[in-house]
């Protein structure tokens, strides 16, 4: 079974490019889909009714989507071989740009929005440093010299990043993703699969239940006002 972890900001276009690459390998691979979101997510239904193929959600709620997924994916992986699947899609809310969601043995895939501003992947680091390739979407609304600023904006992150620019809906220009998932080989071997690159060290104490404001009153990797430059980046 292959594995692909999709990320991306919101409304980004992950999800046109998930059902481009689930029409490119209908008839030629089982396909299973696992959605990641927060509070509220329809894509597996969706997908579930209109290409027939097993499909389930989980939500984060409380805690980050990228930690859930971690937490879930040995489970994940033994329902999608249970349902016989050649190639899994794993789809993350993308909201946590401090993390990413990829992990050893899978294809990581950023899914960038043309429209989302010329210095956004300059805010996402992990999210695109540690993918494989990064597919920019709604390139059609866009001039051609703001897709070569934001193209140079992405490589500045990950100079070497495979970079594939689209219009996802109608799949222009996405043959070169489906060869690099067609060269994708087969996980090995699940049980040693491990988160890629260095996860944030910082444990926030918002997270677990903190309500005072100000840095005085929380412990751990604090943060003040006039050292805001100075912060662990990861990878």
């Amino acid at each position: 079974m292959k594995l692909i972890i999709i990320a991306g900001p919101p409304s980004a276009g992950k999800t046109a490019v998930t059902r481009q690459i689930i029409r490119s390998f209908s008839g030629q691979k089982k396909i299973a889909f696992l959605k990641i979101d927060v509070v509220r997510a329809f894509e597996d239904e969706e997908l579930r009714e209109e290409f027939n193929i097993p499909a389930k959600k989980i939500y984060s709620g409380d805690l980050c989507p990228d930690h859930t997924g971690i937490m879930v994916l040995q489970d994940a992986l033994s329902w999608a071989e249970h349902e016989g699947a050649d190639l899994f899609i794993i789809e993350s809310a993308g909201l946590c740009l401090r993390c990413s969601p990829y992990v050893t043995q899978s294809l990581g895939i950023v899914v960038l929005s043309a429209v989302s501003g010329m210095n956004s992947p300059l805010k996402m680091g992990p999210m695109i440093a540690l993918a494989d390739v990064a597919v920019i979407t709604k390139t059609d609304l866009i001039s051609q010299s703001e897709k070569e600023v934001f193209r140079e904006k992405t490589k500045e992150v990950a100079p070497a990043m495979d970079i594939i620019e689209t219009n996802a809906i109608q799949g222009t220009g996405l043959r070169y993703l489906m060869r690099s998932i067609e060269a994708l080989p087969d996980i090995a071997d699940k049980k040693t699969m491990t988160l890629r690159g260095i996860p944030p060290l910082g444990v926030c104490t918002i997270c677990v239940g903190k309500r005072e404001t100000g840095w005085q009153n929380h412990f751990g990797v604090v943060r003040k006002l006039d050292a805001a430059d100075d912060i662990f980046r990861g990878d």
